[in-house]
């Protein structure tokens, strides 16, 4: 995910300080990691920079003081031209548990017990997120969130099922090479 095009989507909605954008960003993508304020700051500085955003003022409000920045016209066209480009599915795919079960082989461990723990943890957040989007009150972000998130673990789940039951051949073709 870009973080300068999601703070500056945020900011198509009005002038904003970064202590606003962070908390709208984590409201917006509950599934995303966090974002933590030195990214929100550095990466509105960049924009800053680059003539995607301008500083409209400051003040304190009683408070520490607090930067407030808008989108620029040409924030405003980086944005839309970002938010219509298509994502290419990735070229290539990095698969960490696929890398551990290959490497398992290859040190003598045992890939089937990892499979297994391995599934037993992707249904544990599969409960976990399936909790999250059937909560009463949920919004509608949060459910297609977690549904995305789902989707992603469950395809994960069908691949550790057809790699386990794969595996006698794996590690025939592993140790051979």
């Amino acid at each position: 995910m870009s973080t300068r095009h999601i703070l500056l989507g945020l900011l198509a909605g009005g002038p904003s300080h970064g202590y606003d954008l962070k908390r709208r960003h984590d409201e917006r993508f509950p599934q995303a990691r966090p974002l933590a304020y030195g990214q929100v700051y550095t990466t509105l500085q960049r924009l800053v920079r680059d003539g995607f955003a301008e500083i409209e003022g400051t003040d304190s409000d009683g408070g520490p003081e607090r930067t407030t920045y808008h989108s620029t016209a040409e924030g405003a066209r980086e944005l839309a031209e970002w938010a219509g480009r298509i994502a290419p599915p990735a070229p290539f795919v990095t698969n960490e548990i696929f890398a551990k079960v290959v490497v398992s082989i290859l040190s003598g461990g045992d890939p089937a017990t990892y499979l297994r723990k391995q599934r037993a943890a992707h249904m544990e957040r599969m409960r976990e997120l399936t909790a999250v989007k059937t909560a009463a009150g949920a919004d509608l972000a949060t459910v297609l969130s977690a549904d995305y998130a789902l989707n992603h673990l469950d395809a994960d789940l069908r691949w550790m099922t057809t790699t386990a039951a794969r595996l006698t051949t794996l590690t025939a073709e592993v140790d051979s090479a």
